[in-house]
């Protein structure tokens, strides 16, 4: 892994010749199964790719287990090609591949860097896609995972042909070709980043004589100088100084053990009291289907003991398990709540993580390499991104969310062409002062599925009306907290709020959105899902308690066909819920309440599914094939999800409240007839 590319069995300096047997990650079951039954194939043949390879498929949930080599085996176990897994067990690794072949926006999804590191241990030295996705690109540079979007070399590598390395590297910016010319971002950071000085334009006096949006104020507030990142530009390698740096038990092992592999036994973290460890993931391993189906229960508590050992041994404050069953929350949600501030750098091992963004900080996840250089460094990388603005028009009408917003968002044709891949998607416009800072969250955090590098908010007296009430604390705006007059979107995208309807994305992709009432047919549901960071604030539990008001007050419970879960986002929702009474009212619905967790939505915990044939109607962020279990998922607002569990198919709570005025329900008839 820490060997410099030009190194190593290579046939002549600075040169690749690779297996010949590409394996075409394609779009035909038929056609993997030909290649994994030895047969080779082109391009040509094993067209159509598949586009859109999520991590939850290179590397499934329960993969994340094993963070040595172990690894190995596993790699696309859970890609799935029309509706079979076709990649088992040490399929790759036994077929002695060294090239896989994808399509558009490859590595989608989880920061999880298990995913590349999968890949290269089982044999893989170089990944081709038509377009990666940021995180995953970054995490394979950082362990030496070669990687291109050209695919004229395909003919050349199965013509048995020498590729010059630099070739490969040659169109990326200069801090990546130094990082892996270093042979890995750790190896740099230690030579370069230790004691790296801040760049001009930190601070009020240095920045850029031009307009700025007030994500790149922020970037340039926190630059960093060190080789290859000089040149500050779009899409040039830049290093940031981090004012949050938070981990999670499923990568904090691994963190662990990729210091200990490069600065031994003795190494010290660069200011641990900014620096927090959190357990939210693992916390219902024991209720967790997927984990006790694959007997993994004493594999994850392994990664808790390694994640607990490292936060004992740097003194970091950590945030863990309740007593009984459940965590204190959500990290990314536990950030915006308690720690990220206006103006701030935060970053954290989750894809999710720019949900602090709602708040006005550049918030964005990263791979445990770079979470490990930060830990011993301070800084982090990313390539300088440009802003998407995202003007928001009129206002939401009632009984619509955030959520159904950027599922429309989602099912733009502009976002489906890769408009906001990389880019810093900026929330504007009137219908912005509308939205509470619980609401703006679901927003930044559902960037990682629009394929921007972050999301964000201009801080405005929402966001001081937010830190006041959940911290005590009067935040003061300052004069640079905007986005100047002038500053330069590579492209604006204007929704009228009045215009969105419940909206629903059918199961595979976040993006399959559509309009709730285009359902040609009814959904029967079995499972209903509300909770996760997208879906576990105050704000939601608001929405969960309308809905089920409204049932009860009516007569009507849960569903006898469906389980409804609510699982709060963190100890503070689960308290308001308290405060507010509404824990009565669930119980008497039907619901299971569940303690603070990642839960369902990582496949983690009850809620989800155990058989193909479930339909789940879910509240999560995302729905890639495994995500939440082998069933169907169906994407959806909180209201709708709860209106589902009423009426037993997937339905608004408008339509639901239409429904139920219509037919004048008697016991036992119309909902449940």
């Amino acid at each position: 892994m820490n060997t410099p590319l030009s190194e190593g069995k290579d046939p002549a300096p600075g040169t690749l010749r690779l297996n010949p047997k590409l394996l075409f990650l394609s779009n035909d079951p038929l056609k993997m199964s030909q290649q994994l039954g030895a047969q080779a194939l082109t391009l040509e043949q094993a067209a159509p790719l598949r586009d859109d390879i999520s991590t939850d498929e290179i590397t499934p949930i329960p993969v994340l287990a094993y963070f040595d080599d172990r690894l190995a085996s596993y790699p696309y176990v859970g890609l799935k090609t029309g509706a079979v897994l076709p990649i088992g067990k040490d399929d790759v690794v036994s077929g002695g591949y060294e090239v896989t072949v994808a399509g558009k926006r490859y590595g989608k999804g989880s920061s999880r860097e298990h995913s590349p590191l999968a890949e290269k241990k089982s044999g893989i030295r170089l990944v081709i896609a038509e377009s990666f996705e940021r995180i995953y690109r970054q995490n394979a540079d950082n362990i030496g995972l070669l990687t291109s979007t050209d695919l004229s070399l395909i003919p050349r590598l199965l013509a048995g042909e020498e590729i010059a390395i630099l070739e490969l590297i040659g169109t990326r910016d200069a801090l990546s070709t130094a990082i892996l010319q270093s042979g890995g971002l750790l190896h740099y950071g230690r030579k370069h980043l230790q004691h790296a000085a801040h760049a001009p334009g930190n601070s009020t006096t240095g920045l850029p004589d031009r307009p700025l949006t007030f994500a790149e104020k922020i970037i340039h507030r926190h630059l960093l100088n060190a080789p290859g990142a000089e040149r500050v530009d779009y899409g040039a390698g830049i290093l940031m100084r981090a004012d949050w740096r938070f981990i999670h038990e499923y990568y904090t092992g691994l963190c662990a053990h990729l210091l200990e592999d490069c600065f031994g036994d003795s190494y010290e973290l660069h200011q641990p009291e900014s620096i927090l460890a959190f357990e939210d993931h693992l916390s219902y391993k024991r209720r967790s289907p997927a984990h006790l189906g694959q007997n993994l229960v004493g594999e994850l508590d392994a990664l808790s003991d390694a994640h607990r050992h490292f936060a004992q041994r740097h003194g970091l404050k950590a945030h863990g398990y309740l007593p009984d069953e459940g965590s204190e929350g959500i990290s990314h949600a536990m950030m915006a709540e308690s720690y990220a501030l206006p103006g701030q750098v935060v970053v954290g091992t989750d894809s999710h993580t720019p949900h602090s963004g709602a708040l006005g900080c550049l918030a964005f996840g990263v791979g445990t390499t770079d979470m490990a250089n930060a830990f011993m460094t301070g800084s982090v990388r990313a390539a300088y991104p440009e802003s998407l603005k995202i003007s928001l028009l009129g206002r939401l009408s009632a009984g619509v969310t955030a959520k159904d917003l950027v599922l429309a968002l989602l099912a733009d044709s502009r976002i489906k062409a890769g408009l906001g891949v990389g880019k810093i998607f900026e929330f504007s416009g009137p219908a912005v002062a509308f939205l509470s800072t619980d609401e703006r969250t679901t927003l930044t955090n559902m960037t990682a599925e629009l394929g921007g590098f972050t999301g964000i908010v201009v801080p405005d007296s929402e966001t001081v009306r937010f830190i006041k009430e959940r911290r005590g604390h009067d935040f003061e705006l300052e004069d640079w907290m905007s986005s100047d007059p002038g500053a330069v979107y590579a492209d604006t995208i204007e929704l009228d709020c009045r215009r969105i309807a419940p909206m629903i994305a059918s199961p595979g992709d976040p993006g399959n959105g559509r309009n709730l009432t285009d359902l040609s047919e009814r959904v029967s549901v079995d499972i209903a899902y509300g909770g996760s960071c997208t879906a576990g604030k105050r704000d939601d539990f608001d929405h969960y308690f309308d809905v089920i008001r409204w049932a009860l007050d009516r007569g009507l419970k849960c569903h006898p066909n469906v389980q409804l879960f609510l699982q709060f986002g963190t100890v503070d929702v689960r308290e308001y819920c308290e405060q507010q009474n509404y824990l009565p009212a669930f119980r008497a619905f039907g619901a299971e309440l569940l303690q603070p967790a990642c839960g369902a939505c990582a496949n983690c915990g009850p809620g989800s599914s155990v058989e193909r044939e479930q339909v789940t109607v879910s509240a999560i962020n995302r729905n890639f094939p495994g995500r939440s279990g082998p069933g169907q998922v169906w994407l959806a607002s909180p209201p709708t999800v709860v209106a589902s569990a009423v009426a037993g198919y997937i339905t608004s709570f408008g339509a639901l409240r239409a429904h139920h005025a219509q037919h004048a329900l008697n016991a036992g008839e119309g909902l449940y007839a």
